[in-house]
């Protein structure tokens, strides 16, 4: 189990591969929620930053030749503030949803690691970290839910 060091925040990244283009008409409560959500992220407590293309959201911010696979990276003080988001939130409403916008992907398609305050990290450093927790699974370097002693939500929500 890990145990958050001082001066550091909790980035996040978590992929997904759209069933459709985006702008197909299936995707249309995906599309619409995402300024809803990605609000409610930045007034909540201990939000830091989340990765932003020239939509407004991440949508847009390709990190493979894939144009469905779309990314979300965000930074937060601490995993708990992370997890009341994610569970307590429409988010969570929005998650239970996934399966009717997304393939599912036969990996982890969220990742956690340790960033000092003030960074923001890029996609492609948030990628390696993805394929480092898919390659070697959970280390100090990249983790999910089940290496964090203080967050429990996610055992009994993501599946709910």
């Amino acid at each position: 189990m890990l145990v958050q060091p001082e001066g550091t925040h909790l980035a996040q990244l978590n992929v997904a591969r759209a069933r459709f283009e985006l702008d197909d008409a299936r995707m249309v409560d995906f599309v619409g929620a995402l300024d809803r959500v990605n609000a409610i992220a930045e007034s909540s407590p201990g939000f830091v930053w989340r990765l932003q293309g020239d939509v407004g959201n991440a949508t847009d911010v390709k990190v493979t030749d894939n144009p469905r696979f779309i990314v979300n990276l965000s930074v937060w003080q601490t995993p708990e503030q992370l997890e009341h988001f994610v569970w307590n939130t429409i988010h969570k409403r929005v998650y239970q949803k996934k399966s009717s916008w997304f393939e599912p992907l036969g990996t982890p398609h969220l990742v956690m690691w340790w960033v000092p305050v003030g960074h923001e990290p890029t996609p492609e450093e948030a990628m390696a970290r993805l394929a480092g927790l898919v390659e070697q699974g959970p280390s100090e370097r990249a983790f999910g839910w089940e290496s964090l002693p203080n967050v429990k939500l996610w055992m009994s929500q993501r599946c709910a």
